[in-house]
């Protein structure tokens, strides 16, 4: 996106998905009786910035309105200054709240410019390792191994202090900690040099990612009812079947979104984009 330009057809083409899902589902809880009518349930709805906190969708899109503006930044910057500005941002962010437990109060616009600056960076200034499959992978690789070792480091560490369970996560239970920042960076970095062709396949699935989100993440409702009564997921850790049932929900959560939004792509948005 650095090296392209925002328009206001793209923009309004996720606003209207964002409202057809928002509207859709809502809809099908309050009239099926689901969820009773609430003021506050229904500003939500109509609204797509009720809260910035953490409102991961309606920070995308308000983030995608500053992309022209991050733009002009970056390719005002020279490498060096673009360089630096990485390092301050990865500092403040990533490495002050992992290994100096500063608290680094910021939403998803904040997180997602960071990581904007860092993918511009990659996108505009290449390097030969960037491009390279083996080197990726080894980072990849690594980070993935050190997340693993952190995780039962610490988990041992807290059986020896008597601290909960939530410690043995400190270095990849947030997106900004610098395991998650890495893996994350360099998994992209590695499956971007992978030469497996043009996939239809593939480009009309990560078409309907956005859909995947809008659907199972719509609401607090949604949530109650996907994975409290659909999946049962206390249920099922209850029961001891937690990592079959982990991995089969999502796998099956994530097919339906995907099948619910192809069909809503080419039944409604494929014939308005036409008619424009």
């Amino acid at each position: 996106m650095c090296t392209s330009e925002i328009t206001k057809k793209k923009f309004f083409k996720l606003l209207g998905e964002r409202y057809f899902y928002a509207v859709t589902i809502w809809c099908l809880f309050f009239f099926t009786g689901y969820e009773a009518f609430s003021v506050k349930g229904f500003m939500k709805m109509v609204f797509p910035f009720f809260t910035v906190a953490d409102n991961f969708t309606g920070c995308f899109l308000l983030f995608y309105l500053l992309i022209p503006f991050l733009n002009k930044l970056i390719h005002a910057l020279t490498e060096k200054e673009h360089l630096l500005l990485m390092a301050w941002c990865i500092g403040v962010y990533a490495f002050l709240p992992s290994f100096a437990k500063a608290n680094v109060v910021f939403n998803y616009v904040t997180w997602f410019s960071v990581l904007y600056v860092i993918a511009s960076y990659i996108r505009l200034y290449p390097k030969k390792w960037f491009s390279n499959v083996t080197v990726t992978g080894l980072i990849a690789g690594v980070s993935l191994l050190l997340s693993w070792v952190s995780i039962i480091v610490l988990a041992m560490f807290s059986r020896m202090v008597g601290k909960g369970i939530g410690l043995c996560y400190f270095f990849v239970a947030d997106s900004n900690k610098v395991f998650a920042l890495m893996t994350g960076v360099s998994a992209f970095l590695f499956f971007k040099n992978l030469r497996i062709g043009y996939s239809r396949g593939i480009n009309t699935i990560a078409a309907a990612t956005f859909g995947v989100l809008c659907i199972h993440a719509n609401s607090d409702t949604m949530r109650r009812w996907l994975w409290v009564d659909v999946c049962n997921n206390v249920g099922a850790y209850q029961g001891g079947n937690v990592i079959i049932h982990a991995v089969v929900s999502v796998a099956a959560i994530y097919t339906v979104c995907t099948i619910i939004d192809m069909v809503r792509i080419r039944l409604i948005e494929q014939p308005l984009i036409r008619r424009n």
